[in-house]
């Protein structure tokens, strides 16, 4: 019989500020006492390359910073996003050349479409765990072709027939991409004893809310035999489900984010921009004191996912307190805040309207 195998599972992680050690170190205690953590990668760690045009392009990260994510305790990132496209081809091979340099698995993005859909595999404990990522809120020029690099897609088509962005109104996913998903998961099973889907999903900024087009694709990835779903890409915990034993992690929020990028205060003249009308667009004001994560003020309460496979039982699934200190920085909460996280996690999903959960005081979730 195999060992029980931990994994954790986080959120963002955009690490584009000196000294990412430091930024890591709120919650590497409990990352690197995991068996494996799986996070993901939001922006290229590159030194150059051509921005992409047609959405707000995020900066590259120093590539050094990578080896300070593989020191904090993740093996395996997920790549497919709104923004791992940037700097173009020559960002998302230096972010893969780095990767691979520093040991963490990933998969997500590459120089054509063959690369980038390659599900990551790696063997923990005597476990195969394989993950596949998934972007589906655009911008497509950021998306991968058979002659051109980009990000793992699928197509959820808007409401108007408009070119998909992450702010534009998605409405539903069309069957063929659906097929193509439980394909995937189909084909990672021959290979995998757990598959984790990641999805780069929903509105941003937004308290609760799940989309239609959200749970289609988490259901669609369940009855494809997922073990569990990993959303991210709002920057703000969401809801949890459960198919059976089997988690869906609407939104993991942010594993790590900081960054000057969304500031007012730059050169950029389209993040500059970006910063304020979001402000509008999403109904929030952030906090002055948190100048590297200017994000919605729900955004404080965060959290890790835990994931326990044992031979003999079901998947266990918890979830790991984080707050968040000013300026940006993630750390593990302490005992008298784990509790009003717990309460945030369960009113949050009761008003998405998803099935109620428990959260135990130790973590432990399950449907109430």
């Amino acid at each position: 019989m195999r060992e029980p195998l931990r994994i954790i599972v986080t959120g963002d992680l955009v690490l584009d500020e000196p000294d990412a050690d430091h930024w890591l170190a709120g919650i590497a205690p409990a990352l690197q006492d995991a068996d494996l953590v799986v996070g993901h990668l939001e922006v290229p760690h590159a030194s150059g390359g051509d921005e992409l045009a047609g959405d707000v392009p995020a900066p590259a990260a120093p590539p050094e910073n990578l080896a300070a994510i593989a020191r904090a305790g993740f093996g395996m990132l997920s790549l497919a996003g709104n923004h791992i496209a940037d700097c173009g081809a020559r960002g998302i091979a230096e972010t893969r050349a780095g990767l691979t340099a520093h040991g963490i698995g990933f998969t997500g993005a590459g120089a054509d479409m063959d690369e980038a859909s390659e599900p990551a595999i790696r063997e923990v404990n005597g476990w195969r765990v394989g993950l596949l990522s998934y972007n589906c809120v655009g911008p497509e020029a950021s998306w991968a072709a058979g002659d051109r690099a980009g990000c793992n897609y699928l197509r959820v088509e808007t409401a108007d027939g408009s070119l998909i962005a992450p702010a534009a109104p998605l409405s539903h996913v069309p069957q063929a991409a659906l097929d193509r998903m439980a394909r995937d998961i189909a084909a990672l099973r021959t290979r995998a004893d757990i598959v984790l889907v990641a999805l780069h999903k929903g509105k941003v900024h937004t308290p609760s809310l799940i989309e239609p087009y959200e749970r289609a694709l988490a259901d669609a990835a369940m009855d494809a035999g997922a073990d569990a779903v990993l959303g991210h890409h709002a920057h703000i915990v969401r809801g949890i489900a459960f198919t059976g034993e089997r988690p869906v992690f609407h939104g993991l929020g942010n594993g790590c984010v900081v960054t000057s990028a969304l500031s007012p205060a730059q050169d950029h003249p389209a993040r500059r921009e970006w910063a304020e009308r979001r402000k509008t667009l999403f109904g929030f004001e952030p906090d002055p004191a948190y100048t590297l994560a200017p994000f919605h003020p729900e955004a404080v309460n965060a959290f890790m996912g835990e994931l326990l496979f044992r031979d003999d039982a079901p998947v266990q699934t918890s979830i790991i307190a984080v707050t968040v200190e000013p300026p940006g920085r993630p750390v593990l909460a302490n005992a008298p805040a784990r509790g009003p996280i717990f309460r945030y996690v369960e009113r949050i999903t009761a008003n998405a309207s998803l099935p109620a959960i428990a959260i135990a005081p130790d973590g432990r979730v399950t449907p109430a």
